[in-house]
């Protein structure tokens, strides 16, 4: 968020950044999202699997950080980025747990 966005109507703001981030997401393949200089925005079913989610955003970005430090050029392959959502998500999609 830019100052500007946050001296303005921070709450409506961050609210704003979050629809960006979605305008070509779908929130129901994505259960969360993280927000600079903020926690976790997690949604679900109930209010214990939006807490869920959050847990695991959280988890996921500790991971992620923790990786980056030993590693700064650490990347994951985008195939497999895409075979794993995809294989759950997309249109002929054919594993779940």
């Amino acid at each position: 968020m830019t100052a500007k966005e946050m001296e303005a109507n921070y709450e409506l703001e961050t609210g704003n950044v979050i629809v960006e981030r979605f305008r070509n997401l779908n929130p129901g393949q994505v259960s969360g999202v993280l927000v600079n200089n903020h926690g976790p925005f997690a949604w679900g079913d109930s209010p214990a699997d939006a807490m869920y989610h959050a847990v695991v955003l959280e988890e996921v970005a500790k991971l992620t950080c923790r990786t980056l430090q030993l590693n700064s050029d650490s990347t994951m392959n985008q195939v497999l980025l895409d075979k794993y959502f995809l294989r759950k998500h997309g249109k002929n999609a054919y594993y779940s747990q």
